[in-house]
């Protein structure tokens, strides 16, 4: 693997004069977390803290650093997408990214040529640039659904296990997906997609590879995942399929003026299909304040699986093809060259003109916080296999860290994907420390957090209907207004223990817009809304969601 270096902001070689604010706030986060310096060299990645193993009640996960990437990003060895490989990782830089997934579409042109290119362009960028993670993947078109991310530890077999998998499984590829000849033979398509998740486990468990993991792209926008394939593609192997995009790429669909009277934020401006699940409502197919339905809402189908007791992450990302307001085209062909025979489009040219685009780039708009106890790529996998993830758009945040911890005793308790194991009727204390956003975003506004609101729901166990979206023990359990405050700050919230397993988990916005919940006022008092089509401008809108800690709890 290329040796890596501490980015800027976590070398102490690096005179903090030397760093940009971005860079200043995060150094101060390193250090409240004690990671500074040699404690966040590059090392082997922490095994995550058994929080409750051994029949021993409350955790003790580890102090973490969080990583900022994104996961879903395209360049022109996409047959659909413009920009340069180049182009794309300079961007994430000079946005803050961390890590980024480099996510070219499946094509003939791209499993023959295109992924080997990119690949001998990634190494010499990882050389070039080693205080940068980048990693290969590739949108799987899933069998009988639509798309996910699926990436590899960087190693001798990474790019080799990455054709191998777009020439045996992909769908699209097979004909296997909406619309092709072999779409209606669900069934065999399905059973194809649990197998393409089971043999990505197998390289992993026999070392072919050193990690791989799978994540469901924009699961809402065709409707066409439904919820027992999630739970097919989970329970076929947890440890490599680990969640899915709560929020989708694509946030500047619908600025206004800028697209047209019927974008949506996402692109999410379709109605169901012949492929689409039936019992998915029509209200599914747009998102709220910028979010997948299936993750917005609060007791919907995310609810769902997590109350069956299960860790299922959620992320967002940029979904980078095309970017708003960007003045660059794609470039014409040479006589006789296309995407099947090269696997890369010709480079991009620039016309001084904006031209049509529905994306940020990569951090620009959309991050993906992932907590690490060291800096490098096994880090970062594992850190999202654990499922210390939070996200957020219009850089919200500086920072937020969760511990959920017993009110009575020592310890720093369990954080985001973690296990709290506790007696039934113990008091617990939810520590949230928010560090609010110290400089102008991208667009030029000082984002502000107006609320914190924690969503609390039972653990109920398997679901009996594998079809479920529904979580109805669910609701938004405590709210805080955060107006007017800055800097860094703790929310100490007391949570009770009954005689059931439940999990927390957190959302915040900029209060700008709001309402009742999908599910009702009940349910959810002051949830995200829907955009009005073509009138959806993102910054205008903005969220932090998290992922869950669980609770198990035995007698008193």
């Amino acid at each position: 693997m290329t040796e890596q270096h501490l980015p800027d902001w976590a070398d102490p070689s690096v005179s903090p004069a030397a760093l940009d604010a971005q860079g200043v706030s995060r150094r101060g986060l390193l250090r409240r977390a004690g990671l500074f310096g040699a404690a966040f060299a590059l090392g082997p990645a922490a095994t995550p803290a058994l929080a409750a193993g051994g029949g021993r009640f409350g955790g003790e996960d580890p102090r973490l650093a969080y990583l900022v990437g994104d996961h879903h990003v395209h360049s022109v060895y996409s047959h659909d997408a413009k920009y340069t490989f180049s182009q794309l990782a300079a961007a994430g830089a000079g946005y803050g990214l961390d890590w980024m997934v480099f996510t070219e579409h499946s094509n003939v042109g791209h499993a023959r040529f295109g992924a080997p290119l990119e690949h001998e362009e990634i190494l010499r960028a990882r050389a070039e640039n080693p205080r940068q993670l980048i990693f290969q993947g590739l949108e799987w078109y899933i069998p009988a659904a639509e798309h996910c991310t699926v990436f590899a530890a960087p190693g001798p077999h990474e790019v080799d296990l990455l054709t191998r998998f777009e020439s045996a499984y992909d769908g699209k590829l097979l004909g296997y997906t909406e619309g092709a000849a072999g779409a209606a033979d669900t069934a065999r398509n399905e059973a194809h997609a649990v197998k393409a998740i089971q043999w990505l486990a197998e390289q992993r468990r026999t070392g072919y590879v050193d990690d791989v993991l799978v994540l469901a792209n924009h699961p809402m926008r065709l409707g066409i995942d439904s919820p027992h394939e999630m739970r097919n593609w989970r329970d076929a192997a947890p440890e490599i399929m680990i969640g899915m995009e709560g929020a989708p790429g694509a946030q500047g669909a619908a600025l206004p003026g800028w697209r047209g009277t019927t974008s949506i934020r996402g692109e999410y401006e379709n109605k169901p299909s012949a492929q689409s699940w039936a019992g998915y409502p029509a209200d599914a197919y747009v998102t709220y304040g910028g979010f997948d339905w299936a993750t917005a809402t609060v007791g919907g189908l995310w609810d769902a699986l997590l109350a069956e007791g299960r860790l299922f992450s959620v992320t967002t990302n940029s979904d980078a093809h095309r970017v708003v307001f960007d003045t660059w085209k794609n470039g014409d062909w040479a006589a006789g060259r296309n995407f099947d025979n090269t696997g890369r489009l010709p480079d991009p040219v620039n016309t001084t003109t904006p031209q049509p685009g529905s994306d940020f780039w990569p951090g620009q708009f959309s991050r993906t916080h992932v907590g690490v106890t060291r800096y490098g790529y096994r880090a970062v996998m594992a850190g999202l296999r654990a499922g210390r993830v939070w996200l957020d758009h219009g850089h919200l945040l500086d920072g937020l860290e969760v511990r959920l911890r017993r009110e009575r005793g020592s310890g720093r308790g369990v954080t985001l994907g973690g296990r709290l194991r506790v007696r039934a009727g113990e008091k617990l204390v939810l520590e949230i420390t928010v560090t609010t956003a110290s400089r102008p975003n991208p667009r030029g506004i000082l984002p502000e957090l107006a609320h914190v609101d924690v969503i609390r729901g039972a653990v109920r166990g398997p679901a009996a209907d594998r079809d479920s979206w529904r979580a109805p023990d669910t609701k938004v359990a405590w709210t805080k207004d955060v107006s007017g405050r800055t800097g860094t700050y703790t929310l100490r919230v007391p949570v009770a223990v009954g005689e059931e397993p439940f999990y927390v988990r957190l959302r915040g916005s900029d209060g700008n817009r709001h309402g009742a919940g999908y599910l009702g006022a009940a349910v959810d008092p002051h949830g995200p809304v829907p955009h009005t089509p073509g009138d959806g401008d993102p910054w205008a809108d903005t969220w932090f969601y998290s992922n869950p800690i669980f609770v198990d709890v035995v007698g008193g």
